[in-house]
């Protein structure tokens, strides 16, 4: 084989290998904007705040001058009589966290009784860095017209029991509640309408 047929031999053999390679390459490799992998963005959840809750509300507050404690109450729905009644109740103490007897009477059970459950005395103490503590009282109307529930609160101090005695107005008719409360309406430091009684 002369020269001229050995370099066209050798010229078509790397036209082949050319071809080969250029056919291997053409499925097989793709741009690198084809093989990049997608990645889905999902949105982040969205942070949930809580509801800030409403401060409970009361029907008023009892406060005498000078006393260790003051009473805020609520009667819950309307009152009528045979039906058991729920009275919502804040006792605040001027003494901080110190655990504190909250009792209950009625002074004419004829009018008025306590429910059968219902505990006439109770000892707690306010949750730490707080001075108040949270009851409910149910009693049941006897007949129509203006009772008192009466609430007492005493703490045990180092110079002796000091307490207090409120009376919380409960009335019952067709007529919803319409409380005619003595003592004046003073703000107390926070702000808060709160109802003094005053000496007759």
């Amino acid at each position: 084989m002369n020269t001229f047929s050995r370099a066209k031999t050798i010229g078509w053999m790397l036209g082949a290998a050319v071809c080969v390679a250029a056919c291997g390459n053409s499925g097989g490799d793709k741009p690198a904007a084809d093989t990049a992998a997608v990645t889905e963005s999902k949105p982040e959840p969205a942070s949930v705040k809580p509801t800030p809750t409403a401060a409970p509300t009361y029907d008023g507050t009892i406060a005498k001058p000078g006393a260790p404690f003051s009473l805020s109450y609520k009667v819950i729905g309307t009152p009528i009589v045979g039906s058991p009644v729920t009275v919502n109740l804040r006792v605040t103490s001027t003494l901080g966290s110190q655990p504190m007897r909250v009792n209950y009477r009625i002074n004419d059970a004829a009018a008025m009784m306590f429910h059968e459950a219902q505990p006439l005395s109770i000892e707690m103490a306010p949750a730490a860095d707080e001075n108040f503590v949270l009851q409910q009282v149910t009693v049941i109307p006897q007949r129509e017209g203006r009772m008192y529930l009466n609430v007492g609160a005493s703490v045990e101090t180092e110079e002796g029991s000091m307490s207090t005695t409120m009376a919380i107005p409960i009335q019952v008719g067709t007529g919803g509640r319409i409380l005619e409360e003595n003592g004046e309406v003073q703000i107390d430091e926070e702000g808060e309408a709160i109802r003094v009684l005053t000496p007759d």
